[in-house]
């Protein structure tokens, strides 16, 4: 009886070699699932490595032949166009310039005129005023004052010439921008101020013609309702 449960003792110990085998397919199966993960990541560092060549040869291009890039597209046009452009900040440094000085002795104008007039309220008024009576005394004192010597001020030639001249200047400065401006919208084919202005005028006029319209078919339609 005893060899018997000795050759059953021994029949389970057959059955270990079977997961033993067992263990290598999913061993064998790992590989699959690593190429899986392994192709859509090289497919991307391929994209970014062809995108960074692309954009280092198109700086090596701008970098070593720039000549090139002013025969090409908008470039061309610009290149064609960069005199002007040139011509027109010339003339704006000069405008600039004079702008400046003149709204330096239109400021300069403006703040001898307060001090003047300043002084005079000072020597009119009080130091400490005692009531309110005195305090309105000295508003309608300044008033006075402050409107006799700026309303000088503004009727004198001096200031006259001097604001002409800065509001001159000012407008040569937006000439000159209004320009460029231009340019450049013509280099890359675009409509210019000027011509969208018109488009505004345009729409604006139909849109008064509409309205005239709607209002004249509501009065129709009233009349045939009656």
């Amino acid at each position: 009886m005893q060899p018997k449960s000795a050759k059953e003792t021994t029949e389970p110990v057959k059955e270990t070699p079977k997961s033993v085998k067992e263990t290598p397919k999913s061993v064998k199966e790992t590989p699959k699932s690593v190429k899986e993960t392994t192709e859509p990541e090289k497919k991307m560092t391929d994209y970014y490595k062809h995108l960074s060549l692309f954009w280092t040869d198109i700086m090596h291009l701008m970098s070593s032949k720039p000549q090139a890039l002013t025969s090409v597209g908008p470039m061309r046009a610009f290149a064609t166009n960069s005199k002007k452009i040139a011509v027109e900040l010339i003339e704006i440094n000069e405008s600039l310039l004079g702008f400046n000085q003149y709204m330096t002795e239109y400021y300069k104008q403006l703040s001898d005129t307060w001090g003047v007039a300043q002084n005079k309220v000072n020597q009119k008024s009080p130091e400490i005023p005692q009531d309110v009576e005195q305090i309105e005394a000295i508003k309608r004192v300044w008033i006075d004052i402050f409107d006799n010597d700026f309303t000088e001020l503004f009727d004198s030639k001096k200031f006259g010439s001097n604001y002409g001249k800065l509001v001159s200047k000012e407008l040569e400065l937006t000439k000159h921008w209004n320009n460029i401006s231009n340019v450049i919208l013509q280099s890359v084919n675009l409509p210019s101020k000027e011509e969208i202005d018109e488009v505004y005028k345009e729409i604006h006029s139909l849109k008064k013609r509409v309205s005239k319209l709607e209002l004249e078919l509501k009065k129709e339609k009233r009349k045939n309702a009656q």
